[in-house]
């Protein structure tokens, strides 16, 4: 595990993370991790990843990054994979190159071109995002079709 102070990346709005913690390409964890501050990851986690409660901790993945496990916390920024669900309490970044097999549930959500998503998207107030259709709708609709044949 490789620790920096001070990292910093850059996400789809001009703003600044700050990483105390690195989990560094060539290193694999393997159980639950805590973290009380934010937490860059480019290299695997296999197992829960959860912010220290109500601290607003962002977890964010490198494209090198993979975590096979759950993320809570309250930003959390990919642009690895995510074999997992996902819950932000503020915000979740899909960044190009992404891919998250499970659900999200977000406050807020931003997706680049480019990144995969296969599961649901959940609003935690209720609003469905920008430019998205209700995914059921769309199942029903292509069921109905394949029925009728």
């Amino acid at each position: 595990m490789l620790f920096k102070k001070s990292q910093s990346i850059k996400f789809l709005q001009p703003t600044m993370e700050s990483f105390e913690t690195i989990v560094g390409p060539a290193t694999e964890v393997h159980g639950r991790l805590v973290a009380n501050e934010s937490l860059r990851i480019d290299g695997s986690v296999i197992g829960n990843i959860e912010a220290r409660q109500g601290k607003n901790v962002s977890i964010a993945l490198g494209r090198t990054g993979v975590v096979q496990g759950d993320i809570y916390a309250f930003r959390v920024l990919v642009a690895g994979r995510v074999e997992g669900n996902i819950y932000a309490t503020e915000r979740v970044e899909l960044h190009e190159g992404a891919e998250v097999r499970g659900d999200i549930t977000y406050g807020q959500l931003g997706i680049e071109h480019g990144a995969k998503l296969n599961g649901l998207m959940i609003s935690r107030n209720g609003e469905e995002p920008e430019g998205m259709v209700d995914s059921s709708a769309v199942f029903q609709a292509n069921w109905a079709k394949i029925k009728s044949r």
